[in-house]
Protein backbone atom coordinates (compact mmCIF):
# COMPACT_ATOMS: atom_id res chain seq x y z
CA UNK A 1 0.00 0.00 0.00
CA UNK A 2 1.34 3.41 -1.00
CA UNK A 3 1.20 6.13 1.65
CA UNK A 4 0.97 9.79 0.71
CA UNK A 5 1.71 12.59 3.15
CA UNK A 6 -0.78 15.46 2.95
CA UNK A 7 -0.46 18.81 4.71
CA UNK A 8 -3.94 19.96 5.73
CA UNK A 9 -4.62 23.69 5.99
CA UNK A 10 -8.25 24.10 7.15
CA UNK A 11 -7.86 27.86 7.62
CA UNK A 12 -10.83 30.02 8.55
CA UNK A 13 -14.61 30.18 8.30
CA UNK A 14 -16.09 27.09 6.68
CA UNK A 15 -12.60 25.71 6.03
CA UNK A 16 -12.54 23.06 8.79
CA UNK A 17 -16.02 21.81 7.82
CA UNK A 18 -15.33 21.31 4.13
CA UNK A 19 -11.81 19.94 4.47
CA UNK A 20 -13.18 17.18 6.71
CA UNK A 21 -15.40 16.07 3.82
CA UNK A 22 -12.47 16.12 1.44
CA UNK A 23 -10.52 13.82 3.75
CA UNK A 24 -13.56 11.55 4.07
CA UNK A 25 -13.65 11.12 0.30
CA UNK A 26 -9.88 10.60 0.09
CA UNK A 27 -10.06 7.87 2.72
CA UNK A 28 -12.82 6.12 0.77
CA UNK A 29 -10.77 6.33 -2.41
CA UNK A 30 -7.71 5.02 -0.58
CA UNK A 31 -9.61 2.00 0.71
CA UNK A 32 -10.83 1.24 -2.81
CA UNK A 33 -7.51 1.69 -4.60
CA UNK A 34 -5.01 0.44 -2.03
CA UNK A 35 -3.55 3.78 -0.95
CA UNK A 36 -3.39 5.53 2.40
CA UNK A 37 -3.22 9.20 3.23
CA UNK A 38 -1.33 10.54 6.22
CA UNK A 39 -2.57 13.96 7.31
CA UNK A 40 -0.66 16.65 9.20
CA UNK A 41 -2.69 19.74 10.08
CA UNK A 42 -1.12 23.20 10.21
CA UNK A 43 -2.30 26.80 10.63
CA UNK A 44 -2.67 29.46 7.96
CA UNK A 45 -4.64 32.67 7.53
CA UNK A 46 -6.63 34.36 10.27
CA UNK A 47 -6.41 31.51 12.75
CA UNK A 48 -2.62 31.57 12.36
CA UNK A 49 -2.57 35.33 13.00
CA UNK A 50 -4.53 34.80 16.21
CA UNK A 51 -2.24 32.05 17.46
CA UNK A 52 1.16 32.96 16.04
CA UNK A 53 0.91 36.60 14.99
CA UNK A 54 1.56 35.77 11.34
CA UNK A 55 -0.59 34.40 8.51
CA UNK A 56 2.06 31.83 7.57
CA UNK A 57 4.09 30.42 10.48
CA UNK A 58 7.49 28.93 9.63
CA UNK A 59 6.29 25.57 10.95
CA UNK A 60 3.40 25.53 8.47
CA UNK A 61 5.71 26.09 5.53
CA UNK A 62 8.08 23.40 6.83
CA UNK A 63 5.24 20.86 7.09
CA UNK A 64 4.06 21.78 3.60
CA UNK A 65 7.51 21.32 2.10
CA UNK A 66 7.86 17.91 3.76
CA UNK A 67 4.53 16.68 2.34
CA UNK A 68 3.63 15.06 -0.96
CA UNK A 69 0.80 17.58 -1.45
CA UNK A 70 -1.02 20.37 0.37
CA UNK A 71 -4.80 20.55 0.73
CA UNK A 72 -6.06 24.01 1.69
CA UNK A 73 -9.64 25.05 2.44
CA UNK A 74 -10.11 28.83 2.84
CA UNK A 75 -8.70 31.86 4.64
CA UNK A 76 -9.97 35.25 5.70
CA UNK A 77 -12.91 36.94 7.34
CA UNK A 78 -14.09 40.33 8.60
CA UNK A 79 -12.27 39.82 11.90
CA UNK A 80 -8.95 40.31 10.13
CA UNK A 81 -9.93 42.82 7.44
CA UNK A 82 -7.52 45.76 7.46
CA UNK A 83 -5.81 48.21 5.15
CA UNK A 84 -3.06 48.86 7.69
CA UNK A 85 0.16 47.68 6.00
CA UNK A 86 1.69 47.05 9.43
CA UNK A 87 -0.94 44.50 10.44
CA UNK A 88 -0.90 40.91 9.09
CA UNK A 89 -3.71 39.85 6.79
CA UNK A 90 -4.92 36.29 6.08
CA UNK A 91 -4.26 36.65 2.35
CA UNK A 92 -0.56 37.03 3.09
CA UNK A 93 -0.63 33.39 4.07
CA UNK A 94 -1.78 32.40 0.58
CA UNK A 95 0.77 34.57 -1.18
CA UNK A 96 3.47 33.39 1.19
CA UNK A 97 2.89 29.68 0.76
CA UNK A 98 2.68 30.04 -3.03
CA UNK A 99 6.02 31.80 -2.98
CA UNK A 100 7.53 29.45 -0.39
CA UNK A 101 6.60 26.36 -2.39
CA UNK A 102 7.48 28.11 -5.68
CA UNK A 103 4.01 27.47 -7.05
CA UNK A 104 4.04 29.45 -10.26
CA UNK A 105 1.07 27.86 -12.04
CA UNK A 106 -2.58 27.92 -11.04
CA UNK A 107 -4.92 25.59 -12.91
CA UNK A 108 -8.63 26.24 -12.60
CA UNK A 109 -10.88 23.99 -14.68
CA UNK A 110 -14.29 25.44 -15.51
CA UNK A 111 -16.77 22.78 -16.54
CA UNK A 112 -20.53 22.76 -16.59
CA UNK A 113 -22.27 19.94 -14.72
CA UNK A 114 -25.36 19.35 -16.83
CA UNK A 115 -27.54 19.02 -13.74
CA UNK A 116 -26.59 22.58 -12.75
CA UNK A 117 -26.91 24.26 -16.13
CA UNK A 118 -29.89 26.28 -14.92
CA UNK A 119 -27.84 27.66 -12.00
CA UNK A 120 -25.78 29.90 -14.25
CA UNK A 121 -26.91 33.48 -14.78
CA UNK A 122 -26.26 32.99 -18.51
CA UNK A 123 -28.65 31.31 -20.92
CA UNK A 124 -28.20 27.53 -21.23
CA UNK A 125 -27.42 27.81 -24.94
CA UNK A 126 -24.52 30.18 -24.13
CA UNK A 127 -22.85 27.92 -21.58
CA UNK A 128 -23.59 24.65 -23.36
CA UNK A 129 -20.30 22.84 -23.92
CA UNK A 130 -18.19 25.09 -21.67
CA UNK A 131 -15.01 23.22 -20.74
CA UNK A 132 -12.04 25.51 -20.28
CA UNK A 133 -8.84 25.55 -18.27
CA UNK A 134 -7.58 28.79 -16.76
CA UNK A 135 -3.77 28.80 -16.48
CA UNK A 136 -2.70 31.71 -14.27
CA UNK A 137 0.86 32.76 -13.46
CA UNK A 138 1.11 32.93 -9.66
CA UNK A 139 4.40 34.36 -8.47
CA UNK A 140 5.06 37.41 -10.65
CA UNK A 141 3.29 40.58 -11.68
CA UNK A 142 1.87 43.40 -9.63
CA UNK A 143 1.13 41.26 -6.56
CA UNK A 144 4.84 40.66 -6.03
CA UNK A 145 6.30 43.84 -7.51
CA UNK A 146 7.76 46.80 -5.65
CA UNK A 147 5.21 49.02 -3.93
CA UNK A 148 5.21 52.11 -1.78
CA UNK A 149 2.93 54.76 -0.31
CA UNK A 150 4.21 58.17 0.74
CA UNK A 151 3.36 61.86 1.04
CA UNK A 152 4.52 64.33 -1.59
CA UNK A 153 3.66 67.80 -2.82
CA UNK A 154 2.22 66.56 -6.10
CA UNK A 155 -0.26 64.42 -4.20
CA UNK A 156 -1.82 67.41 -2.44
CA UNK A 157 -5.51 67.99 -3.10
CA UNK A 158 -7.15 71.22 -4.23
CA UNK A 159 -7.71 72.23 -0.60
CA UNK A 160 -3.96 72.26 -0.01
CA UNK A 161 -3.91 69.29 2.36
CA UNK A 162 -1.00 66.89 2.46
CA UNK A 163 -1.17 64.47 -0.43
CA UNK A 164 -0.56 60.78 -0.62
CA UNK A 165 1.02 58.91 -3.50
CA UNK A 166 1.18 55.15 -4.06
CA UNK A 167 2.52 52.81 -6.68
CA UNK A 168 2.54 49.07 -7.41
CA UNK A 169 4.92 47.66 -9.99
CA UNK A 170 3.93 45.04 -12.55
CA UNK A 171 7.02 43.27 -13.79
CA UNK A 172 7.86 39.95 -15.38
CA UNK A 173 11.08 38.14 -16.11
CA UNK A 174 11.49 36.13 -19.28
CA UNK A 175 11.79 32.79 -17.52
CA UNK A 176 8.53 33.40 -15.61
CA UNK A 177 6.62 33.87 -18.84
CA UNK A 178 8.46 31.01 -20.53
CA UNK A 179 7.52 28.38 -17.96
CA UNK A 180 3.85 29.37 -17.65
CA UNK A 181 3.49 29.40 -21.45
CA UNK A 182 4.88 25.87 -21.64
CA UNK A 183 2.39 24.72 -19.01
CA UNK A 184 -0.45 26.12 -21.12
CA UNK A 185 0.73 24.56 -24.37
CA UNK A 186 1.26 21.18 -22.70
CA UNK A 187 -2.22 21.35 -21.19
CA UNK A 188 -3.73 22.21 -24.57
CA UNK A 189 -2.12 19.18 -26.19
CA UNK A 190 -4.08 17.00 -23.74
CA UNK A 191 -7.31 18.86 -24.43
CA UNK A 192 -8.58 20.54 -27.63
CA UNK A 193 -5.23 21.94 -28.77
CA UNK A 194 -5.99 25.64 -28.47
CA UNK A 195 -4.39 28.34 -26.28
CA UNK A 196 -5.74 31.85 -25.77
CA UNK A 197 -3.07 34.18 -24.39
CA UNK A 198 -4.49 37.15 -22.48
CA UNK A 199 -2.53 40.39 -22.15
CA UNK A 200 -2.75 44.18 -22.47
CA UNK A 201 -0.05 44.56 -25.10
CA UNK A 202 -1.57 47.73 -26.53
CA UNK A 203 -0.66 49.57 -23.30
CA UNK A 204 1.70 47.64 -21.01
CA UNK A 205 5.37 46.91 -21.71
CA UNK A 206 5.18 43.80 -19.52
CA UNK A 207 2.38 42.54 -21.77
CA UNK A 208 4.41 43.22 -24.90
CA UNK A 209 7.20 41.07 -23.45
CA UNK A 210 4.59 38.46 -22.51
CA UNK A 211 3.20 38.28 -26.06
CA UNK A 212 6.67 38.17 -27.64
CA UNK A 213 7.83 35.24 -25.50
CA UNK A 214 4.58 33.28 -25.81
CA UNK A 215 4.78 33.51 -29.60
CA UNK A 216 8.47 32.57 -29.70
CA UNK A 217 7.82 29.40 -27.69
CA UNK A 218 4.77 28.56 -29.76
CA UNK A 219 6.49 29.00 -33.12
CA UNK A 220 9.56 27.01 -32.12
CA UNK A 221 8.11 24.19 -30.03
CA UNK A 222 4.30 24.07 -30.27
CA UNK A 223 3.31 24.96 -33.84
CA UNK A 224 0.68 22.20 -33.72
CA UNK A 225 -1.27 24.11 -31.05
CA UNK A 226 -3.60 26.89 -32.18
CA UNK A 227 -2.65 30.20 -30.53
CA UNK A 228 -4.72 33.37 -30.32
CA UNK A 229 -4.02 36.65 -28.52
CA UNK A 230 -6.75 38.60 -26.80
CA UNK A 231 -6.66 41.82 -24.80
CA UNK A 232 -7.84 41.40 -21.23
CA UNK A 233 -10.78 43.80 -21.50
CA UNK A 234 -12.04 42.09 -24.64
CA UNK A 235 -11.50 38.72 -22.99
CA UNK A 236 -13.75 39.72 -20.10
CA UNK A 237 -16.52 40.37 -22.62
CA UNK A 238 -15.90 37.27 -24.72
CA UNK A 239 -16.03 35.03 -21.63
CA UNK A 240 -19.64 36.06 -21.27
CA UNK A 241 -20.63 36.04 -24.95
CA UNK A 242 -18.82 32.92 -26.24
CA UNK A 243 -17.39 30.94 -23.28
CA UNK A 244 -17.60 27.59 -25.06
CA UNK A 245 -15.05 28.74 -27.66
CA UNK A 246 -12.20 28.77 -25.13
CA UNK A 247 -10.02 25.77 -24.38
CA UNK A 248 -6.86 26.78 -22.45
CA UNK A 249 -6.54 30.40 -21.35
CA UNK A 250 -3.14 31.61 -20.09
CA UNK A 251 -2.47 34.96 -18.45
CA UNK A 252 -0.46 36.85 -15.87
CA UNK A 253 -1.24 37.01 -12.16
CA UNK A 254 -3.67 39.90 -11.70
CA UNK A 255 -5.54 39.38 -14.97
CA UNK A 256 -5.88 35.70 -14.09
CA UNK A 257 -7.16 36.50 -10.60
CA UNK A 258 -9.99 38.59 -12.06
CA UNK A 259 -10.85 36.47 -15.10
CA UNK A 260 -10.85 33.16 -13.23
CA UNK A 261 -13.54 34.44 -10.88
CA UNK A 262 -15.55 35.66 -13.85
CA UNK A 263 -15.18 32.27 -15.50
CA UNK A 264 -16.24 30.60 -12.27
CA UNK A 265 -19.57 32.40 -12.39
CA UNK A 266 -20.35 30.61 -15.65
CA UNK A 267 -21.08 27.54 -13.53
CA UNK A 268 -23.47 29.43 -11.28
CA UNK A 269 -21.54 28.85 -8.05
CA UNK A 270 -17.98 29.25 -6.82
CA UNK A 271 -18.86 26.35 -4.53
CA UNK A 272 -18.33 23.96 -7.43
CA UNK A 273 -14.85 24.95 -8.61
CA UNK A 274 -11.53 23.46 -7.59
CA UNK A 275 -8.02 24.65 -8.34
CA UNK A 276 -4.45 23.38 -8.35
CA UNK A 277 -1.31 25.42 -7.79
CA UNK A 278 1.73 23.70 -9.25
CA UNK A 279 5.47 24.22 -9.27
CA UNK A 280 8.36 21.83 -9.53
CA UNK A 281 7.82 20.02 -6.21
CA UNK A 282 4.97 20.03 -3.66
CA UNK A 283 1.67 21.21 -5.15
CA UNK A 284 -1.27 22.88 -3.40
CA UNK A 285 -4.97 22.21 -3.99
CA UNK A 286 -7.87 24.39 -2.87
CA UNK A 287 -11.44 25.36 -3.72
CA UNK A 288 -11.91 28.61 -5.57
CA UNK A 289 -14.37 30.10 -3.10
CA UNK A 290 -13.71 32.04 0.09
CA UNK A 291 -14.17 31.30 3.78
CA UNK A 292 -17.89 32.29 3.90
CA UNK A 293 -17.78 33.40 7.56
CA UNK A 294 -21.52 34.17 7.51
CA UNK A 295 -22.35 30.45 7.33
CA UNK A 296 -19.38 29.04 9.23
CA UNK A 297 -20.37 26.48 11.84
CA UNK A 298 -23.89 26.04 10.45
CA UNK A 299 -23.15 22.81 8.60
CA UNK A 300 -24.61 24.07 5.32
CA UNK A 301 -21.49 24.88 3.30
CA UNK A 302 -21.01 23.18 -0.07
CA UNK A 303 -18.01 20.78 0.17
CA UNK A 304 -17.97 19.81 -3.51
CA UNK A 305 -15.26 22.27 -4.59
CA UNK A 306 -13.06 20.90 -1.81
CA UNK A 307 -13.83 17.34 -2.88
CA UNK A 308 -13.07 18.21 -6.51
CA UNK A 309 -9.78 19.71 -5.31
CA UNK A 310 -9.00 16.26 -3.94
CA UNK A 311 -9.76 14.91 -7.41
CA UNK A 312 -7.14 17.26 -8.86
CA UNK A 313 -4.66 16.19 -6.18
CA UNK A 314 -5.07 12.55 -7.16
CA UNK A 315 -4.68 13.48 -10.81
CA UNK A 316 -1.68 15.81 -10.70
CA UNK A 317 0.32 14.82 -7.59
CA UNK A 318 -0.36 11.10 -7.13
CA UNK A 319 -1.06 9.97 -10.71
CA UNK A 320 -4.19 8.13 -9.57
CA UNK A 321 -6.21 8.84 -12.71
CA UNK A 322 -8.84 6.12 -12.22
CA UNK A 323 -9.47 7.25 -8.65
CA UNK A 324 -9.77 10.88 -9.81
CA UNK A 325 -12.24 9.83 -12.49
CA UNK A 326 -14.23 7.98 -9.81
CA UNK A 327 -14.60 11.15 -7.74
CA UNK A 328 -15.76 13.11 -10.76
CA UNK A 329 -18.32 10.40 -11.60
CA UNK A 330 -19.51 10.25 -7.99
CA UNK A 331 -20.06 14.01 -7.79
CA UNK A 332 -21.88 13.95 -11.13
CA UNK A 333 -24.11 11.10 -9.94
CA UNK A 334 -25.02 12.94 -6.74
CA UNK A 335 -26.00 16.06 -8.69
CA UNK A 336 -27.86 14.08 -11.33
CA UNK A 337 -29.89 12.48 -8.52
CA UNK A 338 -31.03 15.96 -7.51
CA UNK A 339 -29.06 16.42 -4.29
CA UNK A 340 -28.11 20.03 -3.53
CA UNK A 341 -26.60 22.19 -0.84
CA UNK A 342 -28.28 25.53 -0.31
CA UNK A 343 -26.01 27.52 -2.63
CA UNK A 344 -26.86 25.40 -5.67
CA UNK A 345 -30.51 24.70 -4.87
CA UNK A 346 -33.24 26.56 -6.70
CA UNK A 347 -36.98 27.00 -6.38
CA UNK A 348 -37.58 23.65 -8.08
CA UNK A 349 -35.38 21.68 -5.66
CA UNK A 350 -37.49 19.58 -3.26
CA UNK A 351 -36.83 20.43 0.37
CA UNK A 352 -35.83 16.85 1.16
CA UNK A 353 -33.08 17.06 -1.50
CA UNK A 354 -31.37 20.05 0.12
CA UNK A 355 -28.65 18.69 2.39
CA UNK A 356 -25.86 19.96 4.59
CA UNK A 357 -22.10 19.68 4.40
CA UNK A 358 -21.66 16.27 6.05
CA UNK A 359 -24.55 14.63 4.21
CA UNK A 360 -23.25 15.85 0.85
CA UNK A 361 -19.86 14.31 1.65
CA UNK A 362 -21.58 11.06 2.65
CA UNK A 363 -23.48 10.96 -0.63
CA UNK A 364 -20.28 11.27 -2.65
CA UNK A 365 -18.70 8.44 -0.64
CA UNK A 366 -21.79 6.27 -1.18
CA UNK A 367 -21.52 6.83 -4.93
CA UNK A 368 -17.86 5.79 -4.95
Amino acid sequence: MTTYKICLLPGDGIGPEIIAEGCKVLDAVGAKYGASFEYTEAAIGGCAIDEFGTALPDETLAVAKASDAVLLAAVGGPKWDTTDPERPRPEQGLLGIRKGLELYTNLRPVQIFSALSEASTLKPEVIDGVDLMMVRELTGGVYFGMRERFYDEEGAGPNGSNGQRAYDTMEYREYEIDRIARQAFEAARKRRNKVTSVDKANVLESSRLWREIVHAIHDKEYPDVELEDILVDNCAMQLITRPADFDVMVTENMFGDILSDEAAQLTGSLGMLASASLGDSTALYEPSHGSAPDIAGKGIANPLAQILSCEMMLRYSFDMQDAADDIRRAVTAVLDAGWRTGDIADAATPADKVVGTVRMGDLVVENL
